[in-house]
Parts: structure tokens; sequence; C-alpha cells
């Protein structure tokens, strides 16, 4: 059977990112963290390869240099069940150089880019009364963090 994974490759500071990562959610840890040594093809302490799990779901990642950058394109979607969660989730990504951004989106200081968004808000824009689907979006529209007191007034 096939395993899909999704690799990140940082221009540099992997080992941070990842150890910041598994910091941040339950039932997260770290598998393997190789760093290229003295006289390799990477500089001395980069991360030639790690692998790790994220709340379960695996991950990989390098240090790939100065040359390769994160784009918004692509994301990694946080179900947060509560407004604790989110507001906890929020703070420690954009903290120390991360980015808010509209919507529940984000970039943390490693250039990841994240969407941190509860199920309510897809429960709320799906629901049957279009209007109101209406104004829950409009409301979104107007967040950068998604307050869920909010959405749910909307």
């Amino acid at each position: 059977m096939n395993t899909i994974t999704t690799f990140l490759t940082f221009k540099d500071r992997g080992a941070e990112a990842v150890n910041f990562y598994v910091s941040l959610f339950k039932n997260s840890k770290i598998h393997a963290m190789h760093q290229s040594p003295e006289g390799g093809p990477m500089p001395a302490g980069a991360l030639m390869h790690g692998s790790f799990e994220i709340d379960g779901q695996q991950f990989m990642a390098m240090d790939g240099g100065p040359h390769l950058s994160f784009s918004e394109g692509t994301s990694l979607f946080v179900n947060a069940e509560t407004q604790e969660e989110i507001d906890r989730l929020w703070d420690a990504l954009t903290a120390d150089g991360g980015e808010p951004g509209r919507c529940g989106w984000l970039k943390d200081r490693f250039g990841v880019s994240w969407q941190i968004i509860p199920p309510t808000l897809g429960q709320l824009i799906s629901g049957s009364d279009r209007e109101r689907s209406g104004r829950v979006v409009q409301a979104m529209l107007k967040m950068n963090k998604i307050i869920i007191k909010d959405l749910e007034e909307a």
C-alpha cells in the first residue's frame, strides 16, 4: 500500500521548525533527525533528513538552501475545535516573525502557510439557510484569526 507523506523543504532551520511543530500538537513526535556532518554536501548541522508526526500525520523535512521557499498555494490545514485552540495555535504560529493572514490563514516564522479553521465554519457555510451562509462568509472575510462567536452571531 502506498503512503503519501508531506515533505517540507526549508531554506534552513528545518530542525528548529520540526521541534517547534511537534511541541504544539498532541500525539506528535520526532522519529529521526539527521544533520549534515562537517565536509558533507550541506553546511555542517543542516537538516539532511527528518521524519516526524504532527497529531499522528506523517511528515518529512530537510534544509534545502536559500533558493527554496514555500508558497501560500500550499498550506497545512488544522481543524481547531475550540476558540481556545484557535487562539493558542494562532498566537504560537504568528509569534517571532510569523505573519497573520486573512480568513484564518497565516504564515509561520519558517515561511510555512497554515489555515487554523474550526469545523463550525464549514457547518455554518454549508447550512440550508443560504442568507445566513452568506452572512457567515461576509463575517469570515473581515477576519484574520477566526472568531467562532462572531461566525455564530452572523
